[in-house]
């Protein structure tokens, strides 16, 4: 249960991607327009294999039906989590996501998706959208019907570093010149509410307006997030939610601190800096999960990581 699992990311073009997850992160990738890559996932679309060691070559899938003692046994039919980078050069489409009931209703067997984005990096004066102004369904439809967009759609600024929970029924878009980290359910169901009309291949593409519909909370609530700090001497650790689906921390290290992995397998992905995780070099671009009954470890050096686990108290 010593194993480190490193992943080989899987890289997406997109129409509204961009090249700096070649340029900052320094993945060897030719495209121009390289939108996410899925750092960390078990998904169909998008199954990692591991780089290194007694798995070498093994997909996160069929190590999770396989060898389910790494994960500490979890009994969810698929992996439960996807981390991803996005590189945001044009504006993504204004989207929402289902909740588990309706996300299996709608594609049997999958989960919803629950999300949440750390700030990677903006440009200035760069928005995002999360949340709508119509105070019921009755008028959410006429917005959408009457292409309100201006009007129904909420912005909000944002800076690097900025952390968001997007709840299934959230509308939500990710604006250009925006990089992040998103921490979400292992899900693929997106329901496109309004795309400004672009062209893929000279065609529109398609949009999902019942759906969203149906799936829109309304009227909007922001979820309020309040990180709580650990401080030591050898750096921070940031708790920046604690929900049923995840808890997501954000470690930030200068010299070398010493933790305990005592969950069922906890997803590491190197933000920042450079290191070593018990004297294996790791740097900025890296994902790994430690499994089950890991136990104690040692991070040394400058970095910063997002890590993500699966609480059973919650």
């Amino acid at each position: 249960m010593r194993e480190i699992l490193f992943m080989k990311p899987i890289f997406k073009s997109m129409i509204w991607g961009g090249n700096r997850l070649r340029t900052e992160f320094n993945y060897k990738i030719t495209d121009d327009n390289i939108g996410e890559c899925w750092a960390i996932s078990a998904h169909q679309n998008g199954d990692c294999i591991i780089k290194t060691g007694a798995y070498k070559g093994k997909t996160l899938s069929y190590l999770w039906k396989n060898h389910p003692r790494l994960f500490g046994n979890r009994t969810e039919k698929a992996f439960p989590l996807l981390i991803k980078l996005i590189d945001a050069k044009k504006d993504l489409s204004i989207q929402v996501h289902p909740d588990d009931t309706y996300a299996d209703s709608y594609q049997p067997g999958s989960y919803g998706k629950t999300e949440c984005w750390y700030i990677l990096g903006c440009d200035e004066n760069t928005e995002i959208v999360i949340g709508h102004n119509a105070k019921d369904k009755n008028e959410l439809r006429d917005m959408i019907n009457e292409g309100r967009w201006k009007e129904l759609i909420r912005r909000r600024p944002i800076k690097k570093g900025d952390f968001f929970q997007i709840t299934p029924g959230t509308v939500h878009a990710i604006k250009a010149g925006t990089m992040i980290l998103e921490t979400q359910q292992s899900s693929d169901i997106t329901f496109r509410l309004y795309d400004y009309d672009r062209l893929d291949n000279g065609k529109p593409r398609q949009l999902h307006i019942k759906e969203s519909i149906d799936v829109i909370n309304c009227p909007h609530r922001d979820v309020l997030i309040e990180p709580r700090i650990i401080k030591s001497s050898e750096g921070t650790i940031a708790e920046l939610i604690r929900d049923k689906h995840y808890t997501v921390q954000k470690i930030d290290i200068s010299g070398t601190m010493t933790l305990e992995q005592d969950k069922d397998f906890m997803n590491f992905s190197v933000i920042e800096g450079e290191g070593e995780i018990d004297k294996t070099k790791i740097s900025k671009g890296d994902h790994f999960i430690l499994p089950y009954k890991y136990g104690q470890f040692s991070l040394t050096g400058r970095m910063s990581l997002i890590v993500s686990y699966i609480d059973k108290d919650i």
